[in-house]
């Protein structure tokens, strides 16, 4: 990733550059390194480029950088400053975005299990699989399908016996 940062000029595109790099500091728990590439990514997409994005990353807005920042923030503990993020990001994200949003609740949703807040998760993945059944997001249900593994310990904690059993019919 280091040698494409180097190469690449366009402002968004060095900015989904570092947040991917950001994504990966933070699933290995490298704090320091994750904050700096969240910087730059912000500091790149704040940049006005004269040349339009490169097709592989013209989808990328600042709904995206706040929820993948937010996604970050989950991995490394610090739940309220993500939620927050993530909340921001998906009010920026335009209706017609709204598989992308469904896909962005299942990662939240993912990482809150990771962090065993599962009440938390269980509403997340709610609305994620209630948005998914709407819009008909096949991709996103599967999404959805692939949490039950992870929420088949808390059978206990009110709703989820419900949700796993709607998950095995949708």
């Amino acid at each position: 990733m280091s040698q494409a940062l180097i190469h690449t000029r366009h402002p968004t595109a060095r900015s989904l550059l570092h947040l991917r790099r950001a994504r990966a500091h933070a699933a290995l728990g490298a704090a320091a390194e994750c904050h700096r590439d969240l910087a730059a990514a912000e500091t790149a997409s704040l940049t006005d480029a004269a040349d339009p994005a490169p097709g592989w990353c013209r989808w990328m807005s600042t709904a995206d950088l706040a929820v993948h920042s937010g996604q970050c923030l989950l991995d490394l503990g610090r739940t309220d400053a993500a939620r927050t993020r993530i909340d921001e990001g998906l009010t920026l994200l335009p209706r017609a975005r709204d598989k992308t949003r469904g896909v962005f609740r299942t990662y939240e949703a993912r990482s809150l299990l990771q962090a065993r807040e599962v009440e938390q998760a269980l509403l997340v993945s709610t609305e994620s699989l209630d948005l998914a059944t709407r819009i008909g997001a096949d991709r996103c249900v599967t999404l959805v399908r692939e949490l039950a593994p992870a929420f088949k310990p808390y059978q206990k904690v009110d709703g989820v016996r419900e949700f796993l059993e709607r998950l095995r019919t949708a």
